[in-house]
């Protein structure tokens, strides 16, 4: 089992670890809209969606992998009537890509983020 840790992507705000390589696989714990400097992203659900993709690119590259190595995410938003622009958004960072996906509305995220997303992924 692998840790993964970057710079590149805020810092875990909690005791648990960006990722974790185990078997070949990459398993990221929840990505929120901050920057690496762990400054909010304000804004709509896709400045928001976009700003968690530029996170799992960073955990995804340290651990080895990529967007187009993922098998499978979970979106956890705040509010399902930003499913469709949330949705546009993802469309859009995976392109032609399509994992499996799960998508749930949630109570509340941290720090009052409208979006947090995890990802499965494979490392070769």
């Amino acid at each position: 089992m692998k840790t993964v840790s970057t710079t590149n992507a805020p810092a875990a705000i909690g005791p648990y670890a960006q990722g974790i390589v185990v078997n070949g696989l990459f398993f990221s714990s929840g990505q929120i809209p901050l920057t690496a400097t762990g400054e909010l992203v304000e804004g709509d659900i896709v400045a928001q969606t976009n700003q968690v993709f530029e996170n799992l690119r960073a955990v995804l590259a340290e651990a080895g992998s990529s967007l187009d190595k993922v098998v499978k995410t979970t979106v956890f938003l705040k509010d399902m009537n930003d499913f469709a622009p949330m949705n546009e958004a993802y469309a859009q960072n995976f392109g032609a890509h399509k994992p499996a996906r799960s998508a749930v509305e949630v109570a509340r995220l941290p720090k009052d983020v409208k979006v947090e997303i995890e990802v499965i992924a494979i490392v070769e």
